[in-house]
């Protein structure tokens, strides 16, 4: 069985984190580290990583791609994970990561989407129908293959190797699950599994004001994937890979 490294970034989200490591802690495979990045919070994050024997490593620099990125580097794990604070895990979610990407050629990431808690039911509706669904359905068009979700993911190690000279961390206002979707080297695979579960806060769609950062960002995400990322090569490349003819990099 492959090693497993669980990747969570929280900036001020202690009580969250909470709940999270606490699904962790019950899995049917227990992963074999747990990495918490502390992004500059200035709550009790670091210490509630610590309580649950989580590695925690710091990132000064506030940013969700520097701070996923930092998460990832630290990892030892033949499979990186990456979940979000407000990231609830189903009890064998790490059993199913590390079974799909075992049965899966490397290298390649995994992906689910989410179902999401708290809020009203219209806000959670709009979330998982509209925001996600619109989200997995627009990306594969463009993409060519499944995107990434930063709430429910994993990959290969070998996949983050080959991508990481392509990602440049001081990026900003970006969405770091899109951003690395662009810049994945066209031989990593994503595969969706509807297996994988978590649940996920609604917060993101508490307010209009919310919704609109986070839409911008995704403009801003692939308006630099279109200007620096290798937006329409990566497709054409990734078609040309899953065709069997070798792919530029």
């Amino acid at each position: 069985m492959p090693t497993v490294s669980v990747i969570v970034p929280s900036w001020n989200d202690a009580e969250l984190l909470r709940e999270c490591l606490t699904a962790l802690a019950a899995q049917t495979l227990q992963p074999d580290e747990v990495i918490v990045v502390d992004n500059a919070s200035t709550d009790a994050t670091a210490s509630v990583a610590r309580s649950f024997g989580a590695r925690v490593v710091e990132e000064p620099v506030r940013g969700i791609l520097r701070a996923t990125c930092a998460g990832f580097d630290a990892a030892t794990g033949d499979i990186v994970a990456r979940l979000d604070a407000d990231s609830v895990p189903a009890a064998d979610w790490v059993e199913r990561v590390a079974s799909r990407l075992e049965r899966t050629p490397a290298p390649a990431a995994v992906v689910s989407d989410g179902e999401f808690v708290g809020a009203t039911r219209v806000i959670r509706w709009f979330g998982r129908r509209v925001y996600l669904g619109g989200y997995f359905r627009a990306m594969r068009l463009i993409l060519g293959q499944p995107p990434l979700f930063g709430s429910n993911m994993a990959m290969h190690r070998s996949a983050w190797i080959a991508a990481r000279p392509r990602v440049d961390v001081s990026t900003p206002a970006v969405h770091d699950d899109l951003y690395l979707s662009i810049r994945l080297p066209a031989q990593v695979r994503v595969v969706y599994d509807d297996a994988m579960r978590v649940t996920i806060s609604a917060r993101p769609f508490a307010s209009p004001a919310a919704i609109v950062k986070r839409m911008a960002w995704g403009c801003n995400t692939l308006l630099e994937g279109l200007i620096r990322g290798g937006l329409l090569r990566g497709r054409r490349e990734r078609r040309r890979e899953h065709r069997g003819v070798p792919a530029s990099l």
